[in-house]
């Protein structure tokens, strides 16, 4: 039974229950329907108890741990945090695990206050893969030891000292290799170092020269000593054989290798006369060309690389849609100014796939001016096709740098947070550390990495982000 009082000019309707039915209730319903009080920087939210127990192990829903940001004087809970995320953090309560970041919170700070709130895993994961993030995986190591020291000298450079030494060599080698492949595309030492002289008629005269008395094959040849050493190091000791080859860095390691081995076995069959001279040097100079890739190797120990790599790994979905905007936009400016020019007898669009050309390079807003419309029309369809070129360039562009952003700043705070203690195999570490035991098969690296060399062992801890301190009688930002 209720009682309903209502004013005439007031348009609230009060409702207050009586105390006979309050007694009826449970003192576990009594508990779940009741109201508490979220203050997040200023802006309080209002939701049931009953809501934020539908996930016990987050921080608002164990009544533990939130009870440290209680406010007894103003009988509310109070954070510090992003106001704007915390929309998106009660609804993950109220809808019951449905995690949708809001479209003013940028990734970065979003995967903060999700972190802070203790969200679920799962939850966190799905929430990763809608927004197109990549996982960070585990890193597994080898479980013998000898075999686990190269690993880690040849694959992890941040391990110890050899191993950055190793990686500053690597990286001296990959940028002397790169400096050979252009300098020899020079007219004074192209001339020397040409195994034929193909005519015009296709054939090639039998005056070969000897590319083992030249002076870039012999530092080429040291270089790929090096690459070889490097990469069967590598092979040997990795965890896995079959997830070697599945890492696309160790695919462009034997994409860096295998051009010389090619282009030595063509020059040998090309002194022995076993084949055509003209279609070898057409096939050596394509191999050559392969050479170029080897720049890749630098993504290895170069942080910014691997950003830029993961950045547009997460933004394949957004660069897929710019390129089908741009497929449409060509096939569309194209046709229009084809016919457009149509009357013009000089014009340079004489048909529609050559005008592909000229789509492409106003929409990106080139303009190298090899094409261009003359007629009053083609000009309007020209300054439409600029401006939509542009549109469409400029739309996916937010989610890149924002992802861009997500990346660069997660690099920072790794970098920042990790802290190397050195511990010895016969002293007790701490438990947040980590047991040492050597003898464990399945060792990896996460967020707690575990390095070993000689009869030391150096361990790589990640501290907690968000510690819950005590109440003390004053809020802080956590």
């Amino acid at each position: 039974m209720t009682v309903v009082s209502q004013e005439n000019h007031d348009e609230s309707v009060v409702v207050t229950p009586v105390l006979q039915d309050a007694a009826e209730l449970e003192p576990a319903e009594q508990e779940c329907s009741e109201r508490v009080v979220i203050n997040i920087s200023g802006l309080r939210f209002e939701t049931q108890l009953k809501t934020l127990s539908r996930f016990p192990t987050t921080l608002l829903g164990d009544p533990r741990k939130r009870m440290h940001f209680f406010d007894p004087l103003r009988n509310e809970y109070f954070f510090d945090r992003n106001r704007p995320s915390f929309d998106a953090i009660l609804y993950y309560y109220q809808s019951g695990g449905r995690l949708r970041r809001p479209v003013s919170v940028p990734v970065d700070i979003f995967l903060e206050e999700i972190k802070f709130y203790e969200i679920d895993e799962e939850a966190v994961e799905l929430f990763r893969v809608d927004e197109g993030l990549s996982r960070e995986e585990e890193r597994p190591l080898p479980s013998n030891e000898y075999q686990r020291q190269l690993w880690l000298l040849f694959e992890y450079p941040e391990s110890s000292g050899p191993a950055r030494m190793i990686a500053i060599v690597s990286v001296v080698v990959i940028l002397i290799s790169i400096v050979i492949f252009c300098l020899e595309t020079l007219p004074e030492f192209r001339e020397p170092t040409e195994l034929y002289d193909i005519h015009a008629n296709g054939s090639a005269d039998g005056v070969a020269h000897s590319p083992f008395t030249d002076p870039f094959f012999m530092v080429e040849t040291l270089c790929i000593v090096w690459f070889s050493f490097e990469f069967t190091m590598r092979f040997l000791s990795c965890p896995s054989k079959p997830d070697f080859f599945k890492n696309l860095m160790n695919l462009i390691d034997v994409v860096a290798i295998a051009p010389y081995f090619i282009t030595l076995g063509l020059d040998l069959a090309e002194h022995q006369g076993s084949s055509q001279q003209a279609a070898s040097l057409a096939i050596l100079r394509v191999i050559r060309l392969v050479r170029v890739f080897r720049i890749f190797k630098l993504s290895r120990h170069s942080k910014g690389l691997q950003i830029l790599g993961q950045t547009l790994h997460a933004s394949l979905r957004e660069l897929g849609l710019l390129i089908f905007f741009l497929i449409i936009g060509v096939v569309l400016f194209s046709s229009s100014v084809y016919f457009a020019e149509a009357e013009d007898p000089e014009s340079g669009f004489s048909s529609i796939p050559d005008a592909f050309w000229w789509a492409v390079v106003t929409m990106t807003t080139v303009g190298y001016g090899d094409m261009c419309p003359s007629t009053i029309w083609g000009k309007v369809v020209g300054s439409l096709c600029a401006i939509a070129g542009v549109l469409t360039i400029a739309l996916p562009v937010p989610v890149i740098v924002s992802n861009f952003n997500y990346f660069y700043h997660r690099e920072n705070e790794e970098e920042e947070n990790v802290t190397y203690i050195h511990v010895t195999c016969g002293q007790q570490p701490q438990p947040s550390i980590g047991e040492c035991d050597s003898t464990k098969s399945n060792m990896s690296l996460s967020k707690t990495e575990s390095y070993q060399d000689g009869d030391d062992l150096e361990t790589l801890t990640q501290p907690n982000m968000n510690p819950v301190e005590p109440y003390t009688g004053q809020l802080t930002d956590v």
